[in-house]
C-alpha cells in the first residue's frame, strides 16, 4: 500500500511531524498487543498475551539480543557472581508465538494506534503495553562517562553490565583512603543498592584487611537511609555497627578523574563539597527513554507514563497500559513490584479488551533484599504508604542468613524459569499460608 512509505509520525519533543519513510528496508506490521521493552515487564506480558491469543498477535519491540537479571548486579559488584551469570539471550526468553522486532521505538502516535520506529518501520496496534524501563543519564553528571570508561579510575556503578564488575575491581585495587558510595536526586531502580553495596564494600575491606585504613561514606539525596521507617530503623543499626558515614541530603554534582576528586552539593547548608577518593561507586541518575519522556502526551511532568496507580491504565488512552519503572506509580522501582503488576495489568487489559472497566489494582507492593554482608540480608516487603507487608514467619527486618541465600539463589531461580514467562506474581500466595490468621 503506496502510504504505508510516505508515513507519518516521528516525535521531536512536545511534537510529533510528518516525515517520508524511503528506506527500502522499512516495513509495516500489525498486531493486537504490542509491547514496547523486552526487559522484565515486557517478558512476562509479551507470555501471558501469547497464551492467550494466536500466533503474531504480539509483537515485542526491543532492541537488545541480550537480557540482564539486573538484581544480580550488586553481587557481581562485590565479586561473588560474574556478569555471565545475570545474561541471557533474549530470543530464547520471549515466546515463540511472539514477532520479535529488534528495534527500538522512535515515537508513539496514540490517538492513530502507530508506534514508529528508530529504523522507520511502522506498527500498528490495537493495545500497547509500555514496559521500556529507566536509563542510566551519565551526561547529567560531569566527568562520569570519562571515569566510568577509565580502569584507573576507581570509578564504578553496579547499575550497568558493562561497570558493575569494575566495582568488584575497584574493590580489590583499593588499599586506603575513602570510598564513598551516592544515591542521586532522581527516581532510580533499585533504591535500597546505593547503600547494599556501601555493605559488602565494608565485608570485603575486612577481609582484605585495609578496612582500618579506610573511611566508608554514604552520600544520599535523600534525608533517611530508607523510605520504610521499619527497616530503616535496622539500617540504621547496619551503618552504625560498619562506622559508615551517612551524609543525607548530599547530591553527586561533578566527577573530576584526573585528581580522584567528586564534588557534592549539601541542600541543608546550599554549599558544594570537594571529596577526595581511592574508590567512588556512582549511582547514576536515572529517567525514562526520550521517545517515552518528550511525549507529552502520555507522560506526566517528569516523563513518567502517566498510568492510574492502581489500574496501571493510562489515564488519557484507555488501551495503552504501563508496567514497570517507566510509569508514575509511586512505587519502589523493584522487579518484585513487576511481579504483582504482571497480573493487574493482564487482567484489565483483558477486560479493556472486552469494552469492561479495568477492577484488578496493584497495591503498592515491592521488594528489596538489602543485603548487608557476604552471608545476611533484610528482606523489606512493603506497599503503598510504606506499609510493610511480609511474607516470612519471622521478623524481616532481622539480618538473616536465609534471606540472603533467598536473594542469591532462589530469586533469579524464580526469575528465569517463572516470572519473564509471566507464572509468576509475587508471593502473595505463599504468605497467606504462611500467616493463614492475618486478615487482609
Amino acid at each position: 500500500m503506496s502510504f504505508i512509505r510516505r508515513l507519518t509520525a516521528v516525535c521531536t519533543p512536545g511534537l510529533c511531524r510528518s516525515f517520508s519513510v524511503s528506506m527500502p528496508n522499512n516495513g509495516t506490521y500489525s498486531c493486537k498487543v504490542l509491547v514496547i521493552g523486552g526487559g522484565t515487564g515486557g517478558c512476562a506480558m509479551a507470555a501471558k498475551f501469547c497464551r492467550r491469543l494466536p500466533k503474531d498477535n504480539v509483537i515485542v519491540l526491543e532492541p537488545s539480543k541480550d537480557h540482564y537479571y539486573q538484581p544480580l548486579f550488586t553481587l557481581v559488584g562485590a565479586g561473588a557472581v560474574t556478569v555471565r551469570d545475570t545474561r541471557r539471550q533474549e530470543e530464547k526468553l520471549l515466546p515463540k508465538k511472539a514477532q520479535w522486532i529488534q528495534d527500538s521505538a522512535k515515537c508513539i502516535v496514540p490517538e492513530s494506534n502507530k508506534v514508529v520506529t528508530v529504523n522507520g518501520h511502522v506498527i500498528d496496534y490495537e493495545y500497547l503495553i509500555v514496559a521500556v524501563g529507566l536509563i542510566n543519564d551519565y551526561d547529567k553528571i560531569p566527568g562520569l562517562c570519562l571515569a566510568l570508561q577509565d580502569k584507573s579510575s576507581g570509578v564504578s556503578s553496579i547499575f550497568s553490565a558493562a561497570y558493575c564488575e569494575k566495582t568488584f575491581s575497584d574493590m580489590q585495587k583499593h588499599k586506603e583512603g575513602n570510598a564513598i558510595f551516592t544515591y542521586p536526586d532522581t527516581l532510580i531502580k533499585c533504591p535500597g543498592a546505593p547503600q547494599k553495596i556501601a555493605y559488602l564494600a565494608d565485608s570485603y575491606f575486612n577481609k582484605t584487611n585495609v578496612r582500618s585504613k579506610t573511611n566508608i561514606y554514604y552520600n544520599t539525596c535523600l534525608p533517611f537511609i530508607f523510605g520504610v521507617p521499619k527497616y530503616a530503623k535496622e539500617l540504621l543499626k547496619v551503618v552504625k555497627r560498619k562506622n559508615i558515614n551517612v551524609n543525607y541530603k548530599t547530591v553527586l554534582k561533578e566527577v573530576r578523574p584526573e585528581k580522584k576528586e567528586a564534588v557534592f552539593f549539601n541542600k541543608d547548608k546550599s554549599e558544594d563539597i570537594v571529596m577526595n577518593y581511592s574508590m567512588l561507586h556512582v549511582t547514576p541518575p536515572m529517567q525514562t527513554p526520550e521517545f517515552l519522556r518528550t511525549n507529552e502526551k502520555l507522560v506526566d511532568e517528569n516523563g513518567y507514563l502517566d498510568v492510574d496507580k492502581f489500574t496501571l491504565q493510562s489515564t488519557k488512552y484507555p488501551n495503552i497500559y504501563g508496567i514497570g519503572d517507566c510509569t508514575s506509580t509511586p512505587n519502589s522501582k523493584t522487579a518484585a513490584a513487576i511481579a504483582v503488576q504482571s497480573y493487574v495489568v493482564e487482567h484489565n487489559l483483558l477486560a479493556t479488551m472486552k469494552k469492561d472497566e479495568p477492577k484488578f489494582k496493584y497495591n503498592g507492593y515491592g521488594a528489596c533484599p538489602l543485603l548487608t554482608s557476604y552471608s545476611t540480608c533484610i528482606l523489606a516487603e512493603f506497599l503503598y504508604g510504606g506499609v510493610p507487608h511480609e511474607t516470612m514467619p519471622f521478623n524481616q527486618a532481622t539480618e538473616s542468613v536465609t534471606a540472603f541465600y533467598m536473594k542469591k539463589y532462589l530469586f533469579p531461580a524464580i526469575y528465569w524459569h517463572l516470572m519473564v514467562r509471566g507464572y509468576y506474581h509475587g508471593p502473595e500466595t505463599i504468605r497467606k499460608l504462611m500467616h493463614p490468621f492475618e486478615k487482609s
